[in-house]
This record gives C-alpha cells, structure tokens and sequence, in this order.
C-alpha cells in the first residue's frame, strides 16, 4: 500500500499548504489555507453523490485552491444550477464541490493525512438513511441550519 503524502508543509514565509487528491493519483490539488468547518450531509443526493451514508466535506478559503495535476482528468456533474462536483475520470472518487465555478469545498476523504478539522454538523438528517446511525457530538439539523445560505453545495 502506498504511504500517505504529508498533509501540510510550510512554503517558503510560513504558509501551510494542505495536499489532497483522488483513489488512483491522477488528480492532486492543494490548498493554501486552514480548512473551515466540516460539514456532514445526509441528504439522499449526498447518499448517491458519496456512495454511502453521506457526505463530509469543509469549506476552503476563495481563492487558496489549486489543482497540482490532472485537471483535465476531471468529470464534472452539475447537481443543482450553479453547484457542481467534480470527480476524478478513471477512479470516480469525488474531490470537491465548486459554486459558480469556483471551489466552494474539498471532500475530507480525498484530503491526505489529517485535515485537522472535525465534523461540526449534521446537515439533513431528517431524510437520513434509516441504516445510518450518526455518533459524536456534532449538532444534527433536519435541513439546514438556521444561519446557513440558501443552496446545496455538496
């Protein structure tokens, strides 16, 4: 099995970058700031989207995502007008959710090492898959939350 690449390294002025990328290696980003908040989704398109109880993901800074390579090895697939996934052509692996084109959020699975960051909801629980049984702490809302913008990222 091949060895997990580092999370983050310290760029040249102290910068932390964080590395990610998809199941076979074709695809590799990398993201220039801290992760915001992880997010988990329930929803039934998250549960298709994800191949499994959902999705867990986190926001990224604007403007601090980069693909490394393979982006033209990238499938797109619009979910909702203005919202798209994009995932890796030959391995499938879903790698981040883009907003009017633009990279709103990374798939915590597709991060390498620890993203450092936790699962600080539960978002659309209320059509959760009666086989999911969610645990922590994080807080549940049956949709969204109340202060959440209207639009479903991921």
């Amino acid at each position: 099995m091949q060895k997990e690449r580092e999370i983050q390294w310290q760029q040249p002025g102290g910068r932390i970058v964080i590395t990610g990328g998809c199941f076979c290696g074709r695809v590799r980003y990398q993201i220039a700031s801290p992760l915001g908040p992880g997010r988990s989704c329930h929803c039934s398109r998250c549960r298709k989207a994800f191949s499994g109880a959902g999705s867990a993901y986190a926001e990224v800074t604007p403007g601090s995502f980069s693909w490394v390579s393979g982006e033209d090895n990238l499938s797109l697939y619009e979910t909702t007008p203005g919202w798209v996934l994009c995932f890796c052509r030959t391995c499938g692996s879903t790698l981040c959710g883009t907003a009017t084109g633009k990279v709103h959020g990374v798939t915590l699975g597709s991060v390498d090492g620890d993203p450092e960051v936790q699962i600080d909801m539960h978002i659309f629980v209320g059509s959760k898959a009666p086989w999911d049984h969610i645990g922590g702490h994080a807080p549940q809302y049956p949709e969204f939350p109340p202060h959440a913008p209207s639009g479903h990222a991921e």
